[in-house]
């Protein structure tokens, strides 16, 4: 998969990559960063109109409701690269009056997992390269100015998750909560995220179901203590309810914004701003209501050693993901921030649209408290998350 692994990066770049397809090749473009110079170069170089390519959730935004995959959009005449953008992302843009729409080709919808795994908007231009131009597009591959990939395998490598991580690096690292901690950083196989573990305390001496938060990275509240959310405080009551119970694990996963970045994460933010919740900015955007992928944590316990854990969480998905991954979560743990007035909408969405249990916090009095530990079912048994 290193020539999808490669896409990733080049796409990052602003890079038009080519998808091959059963013999068909299509040149593909992220819309992000596009420039209306390499909008013409792609144009010249593939020989063929463009297609504007959305993901589902964009086409809802547009009006499209029911769009139920990814689509590619002919739009005549071609808006220029300002244009594309705006119907990419921006709030409350309209398809031009006889765009027409089909279902997106496997090529196509390749490119928008990559430019997910690349956490850019999930928008690309893509261009079916002609016959007359086939020759030109193949020498500029042998040249190494273009890079081709297999549809196949691009989406192989999307759905494959992280891949094998590779154990880097760690050190003692003191914290104000847990003075005796260790974090050791895993990378993913492609390079492009790296994780880390906060081993808190002595293995040795760890409860037999290991405590155990996983915490996604949240630069604006973990770093800068944004009142958005409830991230750092959050980040830090884990790690003290950790070492009060005799250490344990704190996943520190490199998913910001629920998986779609920190660029996507202020392009919501901005969304809010306007009145949408935190799900809606999201798909406006063009993702889903959480893009991360939890497989991630369940590689990290296993090179841990960490089979039975006591799961400090108010997420069901993050319940979920860890039983299905064959790791025996036997009881759950409530771990809560402060309500505030800048973070009061955004906690009820995340009860009411996304599940987790926030009532008790929320004043509706039907959750255990943060300090008594929820025991939970065995997987697959009656009543089981």
């Amino acid at each position: 998969m290193r020539q999808a692994e490669r896409a990733i990066f080049d796409l990052r770049r602003g890079l038009p990559i080519v998808l091959r397809d059963h013999g068909r090749q299509t040149l593909v473009l992220a819309v992000e960063g596009l420039t209306g110079r390499s909008l013409d170069d792609a144009l010249q170089l593939s020989g063929a109109a463009a297609q504007l390519v959305l993901s589902r959730h964009r086409m809802a935004a547009l009006g499209q409701a029911d769009a139920t995959d990814a689509v590619a959009l002919a739009l005549e005449p071609l808006p220029d690269a300002r244009a594309l953008r705006d119907l990419a992302w921006m709030h409350g843009a309209t398809l031009p009056a006889g765009t027409r729409a089909r279902a997106a080709s496997q090529a196509e919808h390749a490119a928008l997992r990559l430019l997910g795994r690349a956490q850019l908007v999930p928008a690309a231009l893509s261009f079916a390269v002609s016959e007359s131009q086939a020759a030109v597009v193949a020498n500029e591959i042998e040249r190494g100015q273009v890079l081709a990939v297999e549809a196949g395998e691009a989406l192989r490598l999307c759905n494959s998750g992280p891949g094998t991580l590779t154990r880097i690096s760690e050190a003692k690292v003191p914290l104000a909560e847990a003075e005796d901690s260790r974090f050791v950083l895993f990378r993913e196989a492609d390079g492009v995220h790296e994780h880390v573990a906060i081993v808190i305390g002595d293995a040795a001496h760890w409860p037999e179901a290991v405590p155990v938060r996983l915490h996604s990275s949240c630069l604006t509240g973990d770093l800068f203590g944004s009142l958005r959310c409830d991230c750092g405080e959050q980040l830090r009551r884990g790690v003290a309810a950790i070492n009060a119970q005799g250490g344990g694990i704190l996943l520190y996963l490199s998913q910001e914004g629920r998986g779609i970045g920190l660029a996507n994460k202020l392009r919501a933010y901005g969304l809010q701003d306007q009145g949408l919740d935190t799900i809606d900015a999201d798909q406006v955007i063009g993702f889903s209501k959480d893009e991360r992928d939890f497989r991630v944590a369940h590689e990290m316990l296993d090179q841990l050693g960490v089979s039975k854990v006591l799961l400090l969480t108010n997420n069901p998905s993050k319940v979920e993901a860890l039983q299905r991954a064959g790791i025996n979560v036997v009881a759950r743990q409530a771990i809560y921030g402060e309500v505030t007035r800048q973070n009061e909408r955004y906690l009820q969405t995340k009860a009411h649209r996304h599940g987790h249990w926030l009532h008790e916090l929320l004043t509706e009095q039907d959750e255990p408290a943060s300090d008594e530990p929820e025991r939970l079912p065995a997987p697959g048994t009656a009543g089981g998350a």
